[in-house]
């Protein structure tokens, strides 16, 4: 695969001691800014598809009619994590009492 450079990053001398002082043993400083980058961009796509796909589903919605008022979801999701931590806290349980 062919390489490609990235443009020259200028910043302050504080910064580069800051950055050069959380490198790992054998990471250089072109590593360190190239891995930057990449989980910058990550992060920024990642964005951009939660935003799509927040604009998509309004778009049905509007569309469809059919929308949920947020006190009602959030019961509902308040309702399955509570079901799942008694199922947590049951399988814990299980588990000490079988160690007695």
């Amino acid at each position: 695969m062919k390489t490609a450079q990235l443009p020259p990053v200028r910043v302050t001398a504080a910064v580069r001691e800051q950055i050069e002082g959380v490198l790992l043993e054998g990471e250089t400083l072109s590593h360190f800014v190239e891995q930057a980058a990449t989980d910058a961009a990550r992060r920024r796509k990642a964005q951009q598809d939660f935003v799509a796909r927040g604009r998509a589903s309004l778009a049905r919605a509007l569309e469809s009619g059919e929308s949920y008022a947020a006190d009602e979801v959030l019961a509902a999701m308040k309702s399955r994590i509570d079901i799942a931590r008694k199922a947590v806290e049951r399988g814990r349980n299980g588990i000490s009492k079988r160690r007695a």
